[in-house]
């Protein structure tokens, strides 16, 4: 396994790697959910490189950035055992220099949902992620679920730019009380742990409710926030949208498959999650 701080290193080091090239783009802090990634990257791909950098253009002005955790040492060592080519950990940089100018945004769909309530979230997202396309030039690039709408913006993108990459949605791993795995979970009290598991009970609770044959939204939307008030740590909730799994746009009635999207705060601690309704 190498490791490169460079991306003129990384160039190098890709014309010297057997192609396909899979990517895992991370944060760093590494969990259960990015070993999904890694391990489906190193099935489908001849090389895998994975990258760890914590990018600060996506951290909104009243986002912890500094408080992001993270722990190279102890990833570089969970990294050793999963058949991994290459790790790229730039620093910022690198990855920004000095005069550094250049946005990648996308349309409509950045600004609901998430964008709407993290403004400059997905404008750093998109950048950093074209970057590190342009830097790896990988066959596939791996995603999780769980950050569904930046998945379906970084597909949009590579579309729309003739990006040649196929971006690969990996399912979301979840604890066995059904908390989707996050880095960030090392944040919250045990107090905030117990309680957000009622997350995915509520999702659950929508999903079954579609099984049975509830197709209508402003019936099935309702029922998902009844669950989730039985918690007190809930305390507000940004959004909860049942939307077209393609284009993000709401539905009001399932006919189609469907994507329930939802983000709040348990206690001190912001949540996103989602389930999937297919037809």
């Amino acid at each position: 396994m190498k490791i490169v701080e460079k991306a003129a290193d990384v160039f190098e080091t890709c014309e010297n790697l057997t192609h396909p090239i899979g990517l895992v783009p991370t944060m760093g802090y590494l969990h259960k959910g990015h070993l999904a990634l890694i391990r489906q990257a190193v099935k489908e791909n001849s090389s895998v490189i994975v990258s760890i950098f914590v990018n600060p253009t996506q951290f909104g002005p009243h986002e912890d950035f500094t408080g992001y955790p993270r722990n190279t040492c102890d990833d570089l060592d969970l990294l050793k055992n999963e058949s991994v080519d290459v790790v790229f950990i730039p620093n910022v940089e690198e990855m920004y220099p000095k005069g550094y100018d250049t946005w990648v945004q996308a349309g409509q769909r950045e600004g609901i949902l998430e964008g709407k309530h993290r403004p400059t979230h997905f404008k750093g997202v998109l950048t950093v992620v074209s970057k590190l396309f342009n830097i790896v030039r990988p066959s596939r690039a791996y995603f999780g679920q769980k950050d569904y709408q930046q998945l379906t913006l970084i597909n949009q993108m590579a579309v729309d730019l003739n990006m040649a990459v196929e971006i690969v949605m990996v399912p979301t791993i979840r604890e066995p009380d059904g908390l989707a795995v996050s880095s960030r979970n090392i944040l919250m009290s045990k107090k905030e742990r117990d309680a957000s598991s009622i997350v995915y009970r509520a999702l659950s609770t929508g999903l079954m409710l579609w099984k049975n044959g509830e197709h209508r939204t402003n019936l099935l939307i309702p029922e998902i926030l009844n669950v989730l008030s039985q918690e007190p740590l809930v305390t507000s909730i940004d959004y909860l949208n049942i939307v077209d799994s393609t284009t993000l746009e709401d539905l009001a009635v399932v006919t189609r498959n469907a994507i329930v999207l939802v983000a709040l705060w348990v206690g001190n601690i912001r949540i996103i999650d989602n389930i999937s309704f297919k037809i």
